[in-house]
């Protein structure tokens, strides 16, 4: 527990609220166009990652996983501009990024899975089988 001013604060909480604020927030709304937004599911079967990545080819995205993170990245190349086409306004930009997450322990890596599909890339990452112990036991006393 942390005081502040007389006040008592949940560390844990204070944490929390820090590390899950909008990155644009902390760092300026140019950085957030290049960090998609996520969301991360969890259910019994193990973890859900969506990615909003609309305008994107399958082509121009990759995965990949090293010891425990896992990493989605992407690079469009902006088409050739046309030396005829005169732009009064130009907002469309293609640029890469990276995003990274931790993968917990008890991710089956080799059962990872992903799909694109109407601009959002779904990672599907399952959970290990769990080594029931068997309800009850005998011990054999030697």
């Amino acid at each position: 527990m942390l005081v502040l001013k007389n006040k008592k604060i949940n560390t844990p909480d204070v944490f929390d609220q820090f590390f899950n604020r909008d990155l644009h927030r902390i760092l300026g709304a140019d950085f957030q166009a290049n960090a998609p937004q996520v969301n991360i599911v969890e259910n019994e079967m193990g973890y859900q990652i969506e990615l909003a990545a609309p305008g994107l080819k399958k082509e121009d995205l990759g995965i990949s996983i090293e010891q425990q993170t896992l990493t989605i990245s992407a690079e469009k190349k902006s088409d050739i501009e046309s030396k005829t086409t005169r732009y009064l306004k130009k907002e469309f930009s293609y640029q890469t990024f990276k995003r990274s997450f931790t993968v917990p322990e008890q991710v089956n890596v080799s059962g990872i899975k992903a799909n694109y599909e109407n601009g959002v890339l779904t990672v599907h990452l399952p959970k290990k089988e769990k080594k029931e112990a068997p309800a009850s036991k005998t011990i054999t006393i030697s």
